[in-house]
């Protein structure tokens, strides 16, 4: 009699789900899973806004803009840059908003056309503030304009004391014309004459920017760079260790012991 021959059946068990994180920064890789918000990892958006003085070898005033612009797309990081270029008869007010890398780039520009000299578009340039991770841009594109201001005697001088005040002032005042540009669709990177006229309260005056670029307490792109490049040596605690792989003196023991 031939043995019957049972068929055991090929089970496995059923892969257990991963446990789906309740964390906040599990919300968030959810969310930006689900709204293929690629752009939103990208990068981040910053702010920088510098003032500095036009070469008196500059004849039209625009070429300025048109040399911006064309920096703009050299760059060629794929960010949009939005922002304002006021040109003053000798100076400048300048606010950009893009990623870090191209913000650094603008940075690094200044510092080459320091060397040009007299031939640089643009001379002593002072950072007056770099904005990071600002939540969303303020200008819709880059323009520049040319203001039709009367030249100034700026003799006198501010107190360091009014440091303060003027940059609060200057960065309210290239805000709220931010804010005002909103008002008016895309239109050419040169802003017409009628959009200023009805804001002449928000021009920045000329004694505010010369007393930033004197200023003291504000960066230049050299001075700047050189902090953004340095590397930060921090001590540990967990590099104090005791013994110490020298030999100490006594009078370093006793230091150490006291501190």
């Amino acid at each position: 009699m031939e043995a019957v021959k049972t068929r055991v059946p090929s089970w496995k068990p059923e892969p257990t789900p991963e446990k789906i994180g309740t964390s906040f920064f599990h919300q968030l890789l959810n969310k930006r899973a689900v709204l293929n918000a690629r752009d939103d990892v990208k990068s981040l958006l910053h702010r920088l806004i510098f003032v500095s003085r036009i070469s008196p070898h500059l004849a039209d005033k625009r070429d300025l803009g048109e040399y911006w612009e064309q920096q703009f797309q050299r760059y060629n990081q794929g960010e949009n840059v939005t922002g304002l270029l006021l040109l003053y008869p000798a100076y400048t007010v300048h606010c950009l908003e893009s990623s870090g890398d191209v913000l650094y780039c603008v940075i690094r520009d200044l510092q080459e056309m320091k060397k040009q000299g007299g031939r640089a578009l643009v001379l002593d340039p002072k950072i007056v503030v770099m904005s990071h991770n600002i939540p969303s841009r303020l200008f819709s594109q880059w323009s520049y304009k040319v203001l039709n201001v009367p030249a100034q005697y700026l003799g006198d001088k501010f107190s360091e004391d009014a440091t303060e005040g003027i940059i609060i002032e200057c960065l309210t005042k290239v805000l709220k014309i931010g804010k005002h540009l909103t008002k008016y669709p895309k239109g050419s990177k040169n802003i017409p004459d009628s959009v200023f006229e009805k804001i002449p309260e928000l021009i920045i005056p000329q004694t505010s920017i010369l007393h930033l670029l004197q200023c003291k307490d504000l960066l230049t792109p050299e001075q700047f760079l050189k902090v953004y490049d340095t590397p930060l040596h921090i001590m540990l605690d967990s590099d104090r260790v005791w013994p110490t792989p020298v030999h100490l003196t006594p009078a370093k023991t006793r230091s150490l012991t006291r501190t």
